[in-house]
């Protein structure tokens, strides 16, 4: 573990805010409180959020469960400065203030810009984002200044060559994408090892694609014979490079809670049987004609059609990927809620903020074409 800049971390697995437990349409305070517990007990101490996770309950979901109930020596809390929150420079510490309001804190242990790309970095240069996060750990209300990044490992290089004060990079990093053309997350990897920056990984089981593996894709894994789950394996993966500081995990329930901290409490990388296995899935896995898509939701609030695509991309991976039945009716169920994928306008705002760097508008085609043709009179 690349630990040895911020010894204030215990261990090297961190709780990933973005999707708690809910009772409908709010966070299951109750239930996250207990996952908070679980975590801490286990000597776990890092969370990370971002105001715009769950539709902006991410924050104060986790000043209730976390901050007010534990001493702030308990544990390391991470915010970012997300770039659909502000437009002009003299907007960014006000929302950095209301950010420390909303999560109960004076300061923050980390300070992310938040999924930096080449566009959104443009924006934050021309704000002086880096600069004014520089002059907060300055001030002591920011411990550490740090990125989270989803574009080329070209833009990773401009971007730390420019900065070279950033103290770490939060890379999407998992099995399925470590050679993945789009997502780079080897080379990404690399470039961070170059500049000397220990590398946080989200989406270590992308957005739980790695956790519900098709079944023919699971085989290799069942026949190591331990009894371990799909996630286990992808995030010990992860959370093996030598250059790994800490590794997320957005879990949802106190089964995920168990199961992941079950893992990393005594951590282990995979050894060679186990890294051979989980080569096994990687290849099945790239035979399926399945979208990629993580489930960030970062595309739903600006859809002018209200079209719920991680949700129809879902209901197509579930067609497509042989996890059996109800991709039709799931589909219907979505689309009463939303727009359908055929609503689509072509407007390119999806694919604007698309971590995943997927052609939304020509998918949400194959989407309209396996599921509406069937609703044709």
């Amino acid at each position: 573990m690349s630990n040895k800049f911020f010894s204030e971390i215990k261990k090297n697995f961190g709780f990933g805010c973005m999707r708690f437990p809910m009772k409908g349409e709010e966070v299951d305070l109750e239930e996250l409180s207990k996952m908070v517990d679980c975590f801490i007990e286990n000597g776990f101490n890092y969370f990370d959020t971002a105001k715009p996770y769950i539709g902006g309950r991410s924050e104060p979901a986790l000043k209730a469960a976390l901050v007010d109930r534990y001493p702030r020596d308990a544990y390391i809390l991470v915010d970012k400065l997300t770039s659909s929150q502000f437009e002009k420079e003299e907007e960014i510490l006000p929302l950095f203030e209301l950010q420390l309001e909303r999560c109960g804190v004076d300061y923050f242990d980390f300070y992310l810009m938040h999924s930096m790309n080449k566009a959104f970095f443009e924006k934050y240069k021309k704000c002086h984002a880096f600069e004014i996060a520089f002059d907060l750990k300055k001030q002591g209300k920011v411990k550490h200044v740090g990125m989270s990044f989803h574009d080329s490992a070209e833009v990773l290089e401009e971007i730390l060559t420019t900065y070279p004060e950033v103290e770490c990079v939060q890379l999407q990093f998992n099995y399925a994408d470590y050679e993945d053309k789009a997502i780079q997350a080897r080379r990404c990897y690399e470039v961070c090892e170059k500049h000397g920056k220990p590398v946080i990984v989200m989406e270590p089981v992308k957005g739980g694609a790695l956790a519900n593996l098709p079944e023919d894709a699971r085989v290799p894994l069942d026949e190591l014979g331990d009894g371990n789950s799909s996630a286990s394996y992808a995030i010990r993966y992860a959370a093996g490079f030598d250059n790994i500081m800490m590794v997320l995990s957005g879990m949802s329930d106190m089964a995920q809670m168990e199961d992941n901290v079950k893992h990393m409490k005594d951590f282990k990388p995979l050894d060679e049987r186990e890294m051979a296995a989980v080569n096994k899935v990687c290849e099945i896995l790239k035979t399926y004609e399945t979208v990629p898509c993580t489930a960030c939701r970062y595309c739903v609030d600006g859809c002018p059609q209200n079209i719920l695509i991680p949700d129809l991309f879902a209901d197509y991976n579930i067609t497509k990927s042989k996890l059996g039945g109800g991709g039709d009716w799931y589909y219907m169920i979505h689309t009463m809620q939303g727009g359908k994928a055929s609503d689509c306008v072509k407007c390119g705002a999806c694919e604007d903020i698309c971590p995943q760097h997927l052609k939304i508008r020509d998918l949400l085609e194959d989407v309209a074409a396996t599921f509406e043709k069937k609703e044709e009179k």
